[in-house]
């Protein structure tokens, strides 16, 4: 019964008398939003992009309206699902620093153009659970909402994801100074979940959301959620009990949405998020692959991806990986850690600013400052391993390791429409991370597509390609198996499904031509490689393929 998951959720987190109180609100809230519908299963056909609400505009319309087009129209048969990254009034960090959860930025539109956006497709829509914008009501009118620790409070253990203040000061409605919590900037003011109401409050968001046609929900900085004195303030125990709340909560309302946890952190505390794969995140971001193929292409060696990725166990019961090279961020560093050396760490971050790009850093033990992600787009990053004329061949071999991969893959709309660094955003707003971020005009994006031989069209075409030849087939099924294969340095190898459908595919990491042989790899059976002239004899365990430099074979089991 739902009144029992939600008193054992409460009872782990409140005092009894609190959590007796909390809950008959939570009840009335999940009465309140129950909208069963009909939600189809994770499959092949699950690319999503992920973009900004103006990512691209036409000076006309609501920014909202175009990304509609752009998804009915050239997007179509590329991508069936959308990340939009937070569209709510804001007042930094682009976007992340909330002033309204419950409104739409009349900048890009209105709720009835969100709606619209996800109306067929999936829709994945931010919540921004950790903090709010320093200008939101709760803040100016100092409510019980804003995280204002005692002085007594131990912060000592505390992890920071950035080098500036934990604690700013704010005047209070009576005048004094009071000391917020600011994990990430001054202008974005941590919620107190130690208060129950911000717990009700911040559901009613979430299943609000839900109810405007979002079926994925993904939960913002979450792994900071909750804090306690003298402890890291990371990825305590009440954190996951709030989102094992808000898996329950959303299992009722609307079963077949999903959670999806924004955890920028090693590898095995990233994965501590699914839970046992029926009680928290449905899915799990896959922050450790965007720096091992990073490294894999910038050393010609592909070992360090290949031993990370066998390594990898499914996911726990329906729970599945999302697979990303780029966001709106960087491209993090510390969930590579333990997974690459220190040089090589160095190595990417004097890659990332030969590219054009910067470094970000954390404020490590002792106040030491430790790289955390490189700004840069990953089209950059891989066009400066090598001053060859292969960056397009580089770009899309990179693509294919993603797409390849078991899990749900994710496509950062710079990369897809071939959007270069952006240096003068960076001067203009003198943030490290606007490197990535630049907006497009819809007339000159379509300019550019229909351009035979432009860079825009040549990177779009291709990575479109991929995703054709992945969508055509269940052996790319997210539940679908996985054996990573064991081969040469500078090849990356990877087999998915089983029977007649299963697929194989290589990856060469190599800026010359390379050949080996299927059956060196553990693989028998005769293959047609699907991205091979038509007519080109299939391959046996015998028989040597070459890859030219980086070179993809897309391979399936010969029918004939």
């Amino acid at each position: 019964m739902l009144d029992s998951a939600l008193r054992t959720h409460l009872s782990a987190l409140y005092p009894p008398d609190v959590a007796e109180v909390t809950l008959p609100r939570l009840m009335a809230l999940a009465e309140r939003h129950r909208r069963p519908r009909e939600v189809r299963p994770l499959d092949q056909h699950d690319v999503w992009l992920i973009a900004y609400a103006d990512h691209v505009g036409d000076g006309r319309r609501p920014p909202l309206q175009v990304m509609d087009e752009l998804l009915s129209g050239p997007l179509a048969d590329v991508v069936n699902g959308v990340h939009l990254l937070p569209f709510y009034p804001w007042t930094s960090d682009d976007g992340f620093a909330v002033v309204d959860f419950r409104a739409v930025d009349p900048a890009v539109g209105d709720w009835d153009d969100v709606v619209a956006v996800g109306r067929g497709r999936r829709l994945m829509v931010d919540a921004v659970v950790n903090h709010m914008s320093a200008s939101s009501t709760h803040v100016r009118d100092w409510t019980g909402h804003v995280l204002s620790p005692h002085e007594s409070f131990d912060t000592s253990e505390v992890v920071r994801p950035r080098t500036s203040p934990l604690l700013t000061p704010f005047e209070a409605p009576n005048g004094l100074v009071r000391h917020a919590w600011t994990t990430f900037s001054p202008d974005q003011v941590d919620l107190d979940y130690g208060n129950p109401d911000v717990l009700v409050d911040m559901t009613d968001v979430l299943l609000g959301y839900v109810e405007r046609g979002a079926s994925v929900i993904r939960l913002d900085a979450v792994a900071f959620l909750w804090k306690e004195s003298g402890t890291p303030c990371i990825h305590l125990p009440q954190t996951h009990e709030v989102i094992r709340l808000w898996r329950t909560m959303l299992d009722w309302c609307a079963p077949g949405s999903m959670l999806i946890t924004e955890t920028n952190v090693p590898h095995e505390e990233n994965i501590s998020y699914f839970g046992d794969g029926s009680d928290e995140a449905h899915l799990v971001y896959q922050f450790a692959l965007a720096p091992l193929v990073l490294a894999s292409f910038m050393w010609g060696n592909a070992q360090d991806l290949t031993r990370w990725a066998a390594s990898l166990e499914p996911p726990p019961g329906q729970g599945t990986f999302f697979n990303f090279l780029a966001s709106h961020d960087g491209i993090g560093l510390r969930p590579a850690e333990g997974l690459v050396s220190s040089t090589q760490v160095d190595g990417l971050c004097a890659l990332a600013r030969a590219a054009g790009g910067g470094v970000s850093y954390r404020s490590g033990p002792n106040g030491r400052q430790l790289p955390y992600e490189l700004n840069t787009t990953v089209l950059d990053a891989l066009d400066a391993v090598a001053d060859d004329g292969g960056t397009i061949q580089r770009i899309v071999a990179a693509h294919a390791i993603l797409l390849a991969l078991q899990g749900v893959p994710g496509m950062w709309a710079g990369s897809l429409l071939g959007v270069r660094n952006w240096t003068d955003g960076v001067q203009q707003t003198g943030r490290l991370r606007t490197v990535n971020r630049r907006r497009l005009l819809l007339d000159e994006l379509m300019a550019d597509l229909q351009r035979d031989g432009s860079f825009v069209s040549a990177v779009f075409h291709g990575l479109a390609e991929l995703v054709a030849l992945r969508t055509s087939s269940p052996a790319f099924d997210p539940h679908s198996p996985q054996r990573v294969l064991a081969g040469p340095s500078w090849l990356f190898g990877v087999q998915r499904g089983e029977g007649p459908d299963r697929h194989v595919v290589l990856v060469s990491v190599s800026d010359r031509d390379r050949a080996v042989r299927l059956g060196d790899l553990g693989v028998g059976g005769r293959w047609r490689d699907r991205l091979g002239s038509p007519g080109t004899t299939p391959y046996g365990p015998d028989d040597v393929l070459v890859l030219p430099p980086w070179g993809v074979a897309w391979l399936a089991l010969d029918e004939d």
